[in-house]
């Protein structure tokens, strides 16, 4: 029996040890009950750029139904982690990001609250220091649909 567990593990680790050892995150997409609205928030508050824009992508489910999303993607310019606005317009869907977050790290994190207040955002935390990050700040805010989006400055001058 011993021996059997032992051959099982070796097996195991061999199956693992095919899969890439690390993955990197491309995107990041969320669903938005108002596409342009949601673009020109995080335009005017964190500064992204539009580097996509996808109008009625075809998706076909395994089960043979099909639906239709517009998608715009936003990013600033090839840094970083590009996040997608998506929206089912010829669906009813729900739209609330209760339960996400989106972190973006920023140079100046007060800086970067003032313009998502500015945008219509909700403040629900200035960005103070934070015991998570030492020297650094943290604040917190919602977007127009209730997601959160944390701000990070992890060195202060």
């Amino acid at each position: 029996m011993r021996i059997l567990n032992l051959s099982l593990t070796f097996v195991f680790i061999l199956i693992l040890s095919s899969f890439p050892l690390s993955a990197k995150l491309s995107f990041v997409g969320i669903g938005v009950s108002d596409i342009e609205k949601s673009a020109k928030f995080y335009k005017e508050a964190l500064g992204l750029k539009e580097i996509g824009r996808y109008d009625s992508v075809e998706v076909d489910n395994s089960d043979g139904s099909k639906w239709y999303v517009d998608e715009i993607v936003l990013g600033d310019d090839e840094q970083g982690t590009p996040l997608v606005l998506m929206n089912w317009g010829k669906e009813n869907r729900s739209y609330n990001g209760n339960n996400s977050k989106i972190v973006f790290v920023v140079k100046d994190a007060v800086s970067a609250m003032n313009r998502i207040r500015d945008a219509g955002g909700k403040i629900e935390r200035e960005a103070i220091p934070h015991y998570s990050i030492d020297g650094g700040l943290v604040g917190l805010s919602r977007d127009p649909d209730n997601y959160v989006v944390e701000i990070v400055q992890f060195n202060v001058d």
